[in-house]
């Protein structure tokens, strides 16, 4: 199965294995430079290093192997469906939902649950993600939208890539900002040697990631702030709070060590969604509460808004 990319802007300077490895996250770095080593990933045509540096409008072709079928079963898993018409349905996800299964996981996912109840999904992310136009982490909670045919998953993720769909977030972090508003620009990538975890690296080694923040109340060393993300990068709320010195509370991956307030999973809420309809290019806007556990570390810690 051969893949074609087209590189954009945002991947000017960008190292191949990179770029490879951001576009298809399922690959392993090590399983990508083997596939450039062996002339199954070539730029324009002509066989690279991994360490190639890409320009704008190059193509990036990928060989891939035939992928092992996997069937993907549907699960009586029950999910809170917000919204949902021929075209989209939105999800108010719960903390400890995988939205997709992935590697060994075959379960339990968001996707099981979707496929049982939703007669219909967009094809474009395949068999192992139908339907799924963006994701929120396991341990994050809130809202997604997930697209029922393949024009409605265009519009969206178009949206998403423009910045049209507007994303905002609610989390606990360590500690107090200097400036009550910011944001936070830099590159992130891949671990080379840790897989699962996202740096910040130099802007030829990874994608532009930028978010942009609101302290809304501030006590006892903890700070209760909104998020609005401008890029989508993986784990990238988790990463640039981590980076500024304010990781979220509960964050077992990015988090502090003495963090040992026995939660479930970090406090981040996709709490407000919004974005246009691809058929009526009506506004849909949504919004959704706090979870119990979320509210009673409030009300706990003073940082309930009033």
């Amino acid at each position: 199965m051969i893949k074609n990319f087209i590189v954009e802007n945002n991947f000017k300077g960008v190292r191949l294995d990179i770029f490879v490895t951001e576009n298809e996250a399922n690959l392993t770095r090590s399983f990508v430079k083997t596939l450039i080593e062996n002339g199954k990933i070539m730029v324009n045509g002509k066989k690279v290093k991994a360490g190639f540096s890409l320009r704008e409008n190059d193509e990036v072709s990928i060989d891939l192997p035939e992928p092992e079928v996997v069937d993907i079963l549907p699960e009586n898993i029950p999910i809170k469906i917000v919204f949902q018409d021929d075209d989209l349905l939105v999800v108010d996800k719960a903390q400890g939902m995988v939205v997709h299964p992935a590697g060994k996981l075959k379960t339990g996912t968001l996707v099981n649950a979707l496929l049982f109840c939703v007669k219909n999904l967009s094809t474009i992310n395949g068999k192992i993600r139908p339907g799924i136009v963006h994701r929120i982490d396991k341990d994050t909670s809130g809202l997604l939208v997930v697209a029922k045919n393949d024009l409605s998953h265009k519009s969206l993720q178009k949206q998403i890539q423009e910045k049209v769909c507007e994303r905002r977030y609610l989390a606990v972090v360590f500690g107090s900002f200097k400036e009550n508003e910011g944001e936070i620009k830099n590159y992130l990538a891949r671990g080379k040697n840790e897989h699962e975890k996202i740096f910040v690296v130099p802007a030829n080694m990874g994608r532009y990631a930028e978010t942009h923040y609101t302290v809304l109340k501030s006590e006892g060393g903890f700070s209760l702030v909104e998020f609005n993300l401008k890029t989508g990068r993986t784990h990238q709320i988790r990463v640039h709070s981590a980076y500024v010195g304010h990781s979220v509370v509960g964050d077992k991956k990015y988090g502090r060590k003495d963090d040992n307030f026995k939660l479930n999973g970090q406090l981040l809420h996709a709490y407000k969604l919004s974005f246009f309809h691809p058929k009526t290019n009506e506004k849909l806007e949504f919004e959704s509460p706090l979870p119990d556990y979320f509210k009673t570390f409030l009300e706990e810690h003073n940082l309930t808004l009033t």
